[in-house]
């Protein structure tokens, strides 16, 4: 048992197995089989699927969650859940859950809070895929958007050993448009311009390509001026330019 886990009540413990086990129901009777496996063949997931498409994952998500209401009112209480979810998830589309339930009001109060960036660094370092990945960066967005403190954790981020962990810091201020902090932007793509990973290289593109829709004199300037960045990090920054 975590941390989380020995913060909530026996009660309130089950509650969150009995939500869990309604999001398992409602997840299995509408899964195909079929695309299950498709789904799995492309993601290379060793995690099985249950074949329910990322729109229709995200409504139920959040439909059997509106309808587990006390679980989320308290940050404890919602982070137990979503880490209870999260570890013990059986099928890939339990995980998509979670991170649906933290892009939906009922997390509202909790999910840009600085104090999440522990949950989401826990999916990053145990998700380990682009999927997982780039959805947890979304909600790493949230707290960098509303706590510029969190450019420090994200400069950290930016070095570490976990090729993911980085990914999420080069990406996490995607479709931030007018409020991206351009020095973080920079100091985190600047850590990584000459890592030989695909997914680092793809991921430092992106940010720039996204950027250039608020700014494309300013990401010109910069891959301009940079002159260590990837052929793909370069083609995919101007893109659209």
């Amino acid at each position: 048992m975590d941390r989380d886990e020995e913060s909530v009540s026996e009660e309130t413990s089950a509650r969150i197995t009995a939500f869990i086990t309604d999001l398992r129901k409602a997840l299995e009777g509408a899964g195909d089989p079929a695309r299950a496996e498709q789904q799995r063949a492309y993601l290379k997931s060793e995690m099985a699927m249950y074949g329910v498409g990322v729109p229709e994952t995200r409504c139920l998500s959040r439909r059997t969650a509106g309808a587990h209401t006390e679980l989320w009112t308290e940050a404890t209480t919602w982070e137990a859940a979503l880490r209870r979810l999260w570890d013990g998830a059986a099928h890939r589309e339990e995980r998509y859950a979670a991170l649906a339930i933290i892009r939906s009001k009922l997390s509202t109060s909790h999910a840009g809070r600085m104090e999440s960036l522990a949950l989401y660094e826990h999916f990053l370092r145990t998700g380990q895929w682009w999927d997982l990945v780039d959805e947890t960066s979304h909600a790493v967005g949230l707290v960098v958007r509303q706590h510029p403190a969190a450019a420090a954790r994200m400069r950290v981020w930016a070095t570490d050993p976990d090729m993911w962990v980085r990914r999420s810091a080069i990406i996490c201020q995607l479709q931030h448009k007018a409020d991206t902090d351009l020095d973080l932007l920079t100091g985190v793509i600047e850590a990584n311009q000459e890592d030989s990973e695909f997914f680092i290289r793809k991921a430092i593109g992106w940010a720039l390509r996204d950027y250039a829709r608020t700014d494309g004199d300013w990401v010109r300037t910069f891959v301009q001026g940079h002159p260590d960045l990837s052929p793909l990090s370069r083609r995919e920054a101007l893109k659209h330019l």
